[in-house]
């Protein structure tokens, strides 16, 4: 007999290979309900469903479907109107979820819950069940959103959006925002997922729930690095062993963030590598959450940590510059120098840059070539763009440069203050597509605006802050003090606090002794100005006082506020837009 094989009292071994059947209930035996929600809006507290849909699969065979409109017992924003498609109309006929959520439960009783960003769906039938006073059966949840996250690299997807999985795993239904679609559609993607999960020896249900929850061994090991972490807001910078930064984050916080490196919370597969890398965590306590930010800002700046990867570069910053020609011209720049030129920006990307320059040129027919073009004779014959009238055609003569610098001037001055003669040229080729039914290019013509005004209002209002030498804010609290912040040319010099019951004048009057000295003709990072500006526009905000007038344009471009409320495609919000969308024929189609 091997020394190895053992046999309990009973004659059973003690150690014996056990199939996968044994280990827990196999994945192959398991029932899912594949379940997706469409609702008002993003908050479960205070929206509500509009639309449940659920699929229930067991070994890769659809075993029925539950769907079901609801009267959410609200207005639907046309927005989310628009990217669902459930209106009004649509749920007034429909039952309440009082007379949904228990077929639903019935339905889902004995399976497994699986959702796409499940803690989106399951917080808001939570939710249903408190408000109805039914208990929630405690469903073993499984989120695909998670597992793709652990299981497919960047390489094979950009992102683990439903939209970009279904294609991936060839899914028979596209995700259209619709609850039975998106749900039928996450079918296919999770069956994908656990094709994949097979080969890594993922075969019961425990080693699924273990696989999404799973910590390193090497995040276990440095729990320790969160013990000296205080409670309160600040900076914290993981470092190696050589004392190199590696990663600089913030927090309302500290111990409580850091912590969270080292549990199954943190699922970014760059963080795991970093905290396995880190041999210590610096924290830096501010006064308050805008000091946090704008250390966060300059210490990225400074010192470039290799896993900071979104915000890296802070301070680099694209420019639109109006050259100093006789025959000025746009070009894009990464640096703002003296040299008498006007300039725009500074702008976030070159690709925003891009679609500036391009809305200005279907405004204002500026030149678009770089020859270098003379007073004294026609340089050469004109390009096709004056042939379309796109160009004012000055290389033939077609303009004198008075009356083109009067174009050029148009534009700086925009630029500086009212935009409304960059934006009115093209309101008009908007109206006149839009009633022409040409949606497609109103819509290019609507981002066009909204480029201009939303580039034009940041530079405005970084410039207004920046021209005031000292200003001091004072926010309140929410226990009876005051957080305050010394700003000067649009930097923050020093940053304290006021507890409750202490006088916040002295604590202001000693900021200001000891804030930073500011050289005004150095220029802040873009991101620290606008960190300041949205601080002292949040409620309750005191301007205690300025040194300078705090000013605008009287009619800059923060007065066009149709523009600045308009969410961009790439960046639509359906449940942070609570605006009135005039409504139309054929509206536009919004984008995932």
């Amino acid at each position: 007999m091997s020394p190895d094989l053992r046999h309990s009292p009973a004659g059973r071994p003690a150690f014996e290979q056990l199939g996968f059947d044994e280990l827990g209930e196999p994945l192959h035996a398991t029932t899912f309900v594949v379940v997706d929600l469409e609702t008002t809006g993003g908050a479960a507290a205070s929206d509500a469903i509009t639309e449940i849909g659920a699929v229930k699969v067991c070994g890769g065979e659809v075993l029925g479907e539950f769907q079901s409109l609801v009267n959410p017992q609200m207005a639907i924003s046309p927005f989310v109107s628009v990217l669902t498609g459930i209106t009004d109309s649509m749920v007034s006929a429909a039952p309440a979820i009082s007379g949904v959520i228990p077929g639903f439960l019935e339905f889902s009783r004995g399976s497994v819950l699986v959702a796409h960003n499940a803690p989106f769906d399951i917080g808001f039938l939570k939710a249903a069940c408190v408000a109805l006073a039914l208990p929630w059966p405690g469903f073993a949840v499984v989120d695909t959103a998670v597992l793709a996250r652990r299981v497919l690299t960047r390489d094979e997807v950009p992102n683990c959006k439903l939209g970009t999985l279904a294609p991936f795993f060839h899914a028979a239904v596209t995700p259209n925002h619709r609850a039975l679609e998106d749900a039928r559609a996450t079918v296919d993607v999770l069956h994908g997922l656990l094709g994949r999960l097979g080969s890594l020896g993922v075969q019961s249900l425990p080693e699924l729930r273990s696989f999404t929850a799973q910590v390193s061994d090497a995040q276990r090991r440095k729990r320790h690095l969160a013990d000296a972490m205080p409670s309160a807001p600040g900076v914290y910078i993981f470092r190696d062993a050589q004392g190199r930064p590696l990663y600089v984050g913030t927090s309302r916080n500290l111990r409580t963030r850091v912590r969270q490196y080292f549990v199954s919370s943190e699922t970014r597969s760059r963080m795991g590598e970093m905290v396995g890398l880190a041999e210590r965590v610096d924290p830096i306590e501010c006064a308050h959450a805008l000091e946090a930010q704008v250390r966060e800002l300059r210490l990225i700046a400074a010192h470039k940590p290799r896993y900071n990867r979104r915000s890296k570069f802070p301070e680099r910053s694209v420019w639109l510059k109006l050259t100093v020609e006789a025959f000025p011209r746009l070009s894009i720049v990464r640096d703002r120098k003296p040299d008498g030129a006007a300039y725009l920006g500074p702008l976030r990307t070159q690709r925003q840059a891009e679609a500036v320059r391009d809305a200005i040129h279907d405004a204002v027919p500026l030149r678009q070539c770089s020859d270098r073009l003379s007073l004294r004779r026609v340089v050469r014959a004109a390009c096709v763009l004056a042939g379309i009238g796109r160009c004012a055609a000055p290389c033939e003569g077609g303009i004198g440069a008075e009356e083109y610098a009067t174009l050029a001037g148009l534009v700086a001055s925009a630029w500086r203050g009212d935009p409304r003669p960059l934006v009115e040229p093209l309101e008009r080729k908007l109206t006149a597509l839009s009633a022409e039914q040409r949606y497609e290019q109103a819509g290019i013509v609507r981002d066009r605006i909204t480029a201009v005004v939303r580039a034009c209002a940041r530079m405005q209002r970084l410039a207004a802050l920046r021209a005031v030498g000292e200003l001091v804010g004072a926010r309140p609290d929410g226990d009876g003090g005051w957080e305050l912040s010394v700003v000067r040319a649009g930097r923050l010099a020093a940053a304290g606090r006021a507890p409750r019951g202490v006088p916040p004048w002295p604590v202001i009057e000693a900021l200001r002794a000891t804030a930073d000295v500011v050289d005004e003709a150095h220029e802040p990072l873009a991101e620290e100005s606008e960190c300041i500006l949205h601080w002292l526009e949040e409620p309750g905000v005191r301007l205690a006082d300025a040194s300078d007038p705090w000013l605008m344009p009287a009619f800059g471009a923060g007065g066009l506020r149709t523009y600045l409320a308009t969410a961009g495609r790439e960046s639509a919000n359906p449940f942070a837009d609570r605006r009135r969308l005039p409504m139309v024929a054929r509206p536009a189609r919004a984008s995932a």
